[in-house]
């Protein structure tokens, strides 16, 4: 009897042991959860939260598990770091894991995004150590493919115009001339020596240019009488009154020798004393400053002479040198000249740019629509000026316009030369530094043009996006409709509010249609589905193929209308 009860007590101890040091078994897939699933990139990463379970009576006491998240898609496989778990009689730092009680945890996954991740699935690997031996069990899908919808953020023109800085051509520019007649004191009528001086004769010479000049013509000739502030006002106005009237009648026969015709503006100034305190601030007389605080204290004429006489060793320099040249009428010619042609222009820039001033050539580059001919027109404006910021920075603009990114990089490298401070050629710089990839040198850039250029905003809302920054990406969209902008709203989940910045894009493309279709898709609604994708797949067929695999339209994979769309 004794050894028929201690057969059964070592089957009872042999069977307890066995069912604690078994090998475990496959587990069931419906004890793990991932967040999300499917998985998402933000920032360029695909980060995902697994939930797991050991159930009860599973664990081996003296066993260690290594479980390993596994990315794996198109025939290619990343690992995440691994989470290492032991059983109750195991020495060692990691999670105990209860046999009885069985067990929850948490692994956190990381992988770098890749485009071929779209279509993938997420599984976890497990690796089992005993003191004996070390095998593996099956593996569990834990997730399945990634949505990468924040990987539609636009680092092109389209998105964040480049800045052409401008120029400052216009058509038609002013030239003066000017010419004084002095007068002898308290004398009105013209002296030959002054009617025949060098700068009545260069008046009348300009004069005559304009008249038989195709491209000028004169716009304004003023005569005005003057007096010197030193006497009484009656005998002043007097004065200068005749002064203005015989230098009119004198002038006018001028115009009659050389046979033109002139309308003349005249008027007079009965005491200069806005000349007066011009030439005294530019004189060296003596008691300078104390003259002019005169004439800042006192207001009334009579007052100021009688002041200014007073200090009498300065007034004597005063009526030699200043009284004399405020005895006068002043001639001011203005003349209107004519530029080229937009004609002209556009033909001279293609054949012989060397021809036009800077200003003209790079007006020149506004007159065409042509990318192409915009950049051989600033091209030659780096070459014929080299030391202008806005030969280099407008090339680059056009060529970052045109996708031409490393050599949009080069010439906006040598406007930052030429000008560091440039806030323009900083922005700039900065959408082709984000558009080469480098976020950290275009977020400095950016920084050296904010506040001055302004598309800078969404340039670094689009930074902030793409690494994954949505609070700090919204402060710099503001309220700007834009695809860039839509998108992140799509991202914070506001979809009513990604509705509405669609609908007030400027210039909807097809980008702007596929984001309302995601929308649509992400709301459940399937008519705003369909129509969105019809009119992003007319404008651009790539899309159909994108939205075929875009797991955002998991939902609509096997409706007829979705496939006649995509197919």
């Amino acid at each position: 009897m004794r050894k028929q009860l201690f057969f059964v007590f070592s089957m009872v101890l042999a069977l307890v042991f066995s069912s604690c040091s078994k090998d475990l078994t496959a587990l069931d897939p419906s004890l793990f959860k991932c967040n999300p699933n499917p998985l998402e990139v933000k920032g360029g990463k695909v980060d995902a939260t697994i939930t797991g379970t050991f159930p009860v009576k599973y664990f081996n006491k003296k066993a260690t598990v290594t479980v390993t998240p596994v990315l794996k898609f198109n025939g290619k496989e990343v690992k995440s770091t691994s989470a290492t778990f032991q059983g109750e009689k195991v020495v060692g730092n990691d999670q105990t894991i209860s046999y009885k009680a069985g067990g929850t945890y948490t692994i956190k996954a990381s992988f770098n995004y890749v485009p071929e991740m779209a279509n993938s699935e997420l599984f976890l690997e497990f690796s089992v150590s005993t003191k004996k031996k070390t095998y593996a069990i099956p593996s569990v899908k834990v997730a399945d493919g990634v949505i990468a919808t924040s990987q539609l953020v636009s680092t092109s023109a389209k998105e964040n115009a480049p800045v052409i800085i401008a120029d400052k051509f216009q058509r038609i520019i002013q030239e003066k001339q000017e010419a004084d007649i002095l007068f002898l004191i308290q004398k009105s009528d013209l002296r030959k020596s002054e009617t025949k001086s060098a700068d009545i004769a260069e008046l009348t010479k300009k004069i005559k240019e304009v008249k038989e000049s195709q491209n000028k013509q004169v716009s304004g000739l003023e005569i005005s009488g003057y007096a010197s502030p030193d006497g009484g006002m009656d005998l002043n106005t007097n004065l200068a009154e005749k002064r203005q009237k015989n230098t009119v009648d004198f002038y006018n026969k001028e115009l009659k020798k050389i046979k033109t015709s002139v309308t003349i503006d005249s008027k007079f100034t009965a005491e200069d004393w806005a000349g007066f305190q011009t030439l005294m601030e530019n004189s060296n007389i003596q008691d300078k400053q104390v003259i002019l605080r005169v004439l800042t204290m006192y207001t009334d004429p009579e007052q100021r002479e009688r002041e200014i006489k007073n200090l009498s060793v300065a007034f004597k320099s005063i009526s030699t040198e200043i009284l004399p040249q405020l005895r006068r009428s002043k001639m001011k010619l203005t003349v209107d000249v004519t530029g080229k042609s937009d004609v002209e222009l556009t033909q001279l820039a293609k054949e012989d740019a060397s021809k036009l001033s800077v200003e003209e050539l790079l007006f020149a580059a506004t007159l065409t629509n042509n990318l192409s001919e915009k950049a051989a027109i600033y091209q030659k404006v780096t070459e014929l000026y080299p030391s202008d910021v806005r030969g280099f920075n407008n090339l680059g603009a056009v060529q970052f316009q045109q996708g031409d990114v490393a050599n949009a990089s080069r010439n906006l490298a040598k406007a930052l030369e030429i000008d560091p401070t440039s806030a323009d050629a900083n922005y700039n710089a900065g959408l082709a530094t984000m558009a080469s990839g480098d976020l950290s040198k275009a977020e400095v850039l950016f920084g050296k043009a904010a506040g001055t250029s302004a598309n800078v905003g969404q340039a670094l809302g689009a930074i902030y996006t793409t690494k994954g920054d949505y609070a700090k990406a919204k402060t710099y969209f503001a309220q700007a409709p834009s695809n860039n902008a839509a998108l992140l709203q799509i991202l914070n989940a506001d979809y009513s509010a990604a509705t509405k910045t669609l609908a007030a894009v400027a210039q909807p493309d097809a980008m702007t249609a596929y984001l309302g279709a995601i929308v649509g898709a992400r709301t459940n609604d399937r008519e705003v589905v369909y129509s969105n994708l019809k009119s992003a797949v007319k404008q651009d067929s790539s899309l159909a193929l994108k939205a075929a695999k875009d797991l955002e339209f998991s939902k609509f994979v096997t409706d007829a209308t979705f496939l006649s769309i995509v197919k």
